[in-house]
């Protein structure tokens, strides 16, 4: 079975450093939104190595700073992560999600990832 994450055309990367690489989300939650992934197949965030998780950290750092000096209307960002199916995974390759936010996207942010389940984000 082929994975999406290990055949991603070299066109559609954004940055890389040796372990690690990103690219637009391909069906984006908001504008800019995008994902960082470890270039060796790992299953999820809990199979990184402890050097692959400082690369991506590496990566999440830089690609903010440049949604920020590409959208000033950026005033937040969502980072998140699914490991396993019943968490929302379809690529079994990890990644990690880079959700740029901005004023008035939602009605009311409070809870953030909490709205992940219905009625757990407004506390």
């Amino acid at each position: 079975m082929t994975c999406l994450f290990c055949e991603i055309p070299p066109e559609r990367v954004i940055a890389s450093n040796d372990l690690a690489y990103a690219i637009r989300d391909g069906f984006p939650v908001t504008p800019l939104h995008t994902l960082v992934i470890p270039k060796r197949h790992a299953v999820d965030y809990f199979a990184l190595t402890p050097d692959e998780l400082l690369a991506c950290n590496d990566l999440l750092h830089k690609i903010k700073n440049s949604i920020l000096l590409a959208d000033s209307s950026v005033v937040a960002f969502n980072i998140g992560m699914n490991a396993g199916e019943d968490a929302g995974q379809t690529v079994f390759h990890s990644h990690i999600h880079l959700i740029p936010r901005r004023k008035g996207d939602v009605e009311n942010p409070r809870g953030g990832v909490r709205h992940l389940i219905p009625n757990k984000g407004f506390y």
